[in-house]
């Protein structure tokens, strides 16, 4: 029940967000790698909205997959982020920029921070909260999460095989 309340007060927070202007919306593959307490590999998608190049929002589902307690478990993983660069008069447009979010499975909610290169490439750290007494493999999931994620652009993968 609480990690649901968190999923619908996060999506509202963040599309109330993108109400008031028309953005655009970019389909990226994410493939990554996610420590919490156990090592777990990620793959998935997520859709980026930008107006200009200042803020960024991004939104994400994907799966957690790793070995936890000598078993193998896949954990479903929703997350919301933010990236924000201000600087002006850069040659290179925007090339880095800092990144705030959260991020929630079935097992535990994250907020973290981090920067990421061309929206591309994240790097995030955060710290995991529990939900409940929601174990994975009879494992407790909670405490610092890293992550470590490259996110490749659908238009990308199209223009490469034309």
């Amino acid at each position: 029940m609480n990690f649901r309340t968190a999923v619908a007060v996060l999506s509202l927070f963040f599309l109330s967000t993108l109400v008031k202007a028309q953005y655009t919306m970019h389909k990226m593959i994410s493939v990554g790698y996610t420590y919490q307490n156990q090592s777990f590999g990620e793959l998935g998608g997520k859709l980026l909205f930008l107006k200009n190049d200042d803020v960024i929002y991004r939104l994400g589902g994907s799966a957690l997959m790793g070995v936890a307690d000598s078993k193998f478990a896949i954990m479903p993983k929703l997350q919301a982020d933010v990236l924000l660069n201000f600087a002006k008069n850069v040659d290179f447009y925007h090339s880095y920029y800092f990144l705030m979010g959260a991020e929630g499975t079935n097992k535990y909610i994250a907020p973290k921070i981090g920067v990421t290169l061309f929206g591309m490439l994240d790097l995030t750290g955060g710290y995991a909260f529990p939900i409940g007494d929601a174990r994975l493999n009879g494992k407790e999931m909670k405490g610092l999460n890293i992550n470590f994620t490259l996110n490749i652009p659908t238009v990308f993968i199209h223009d490469m095989f034309k």
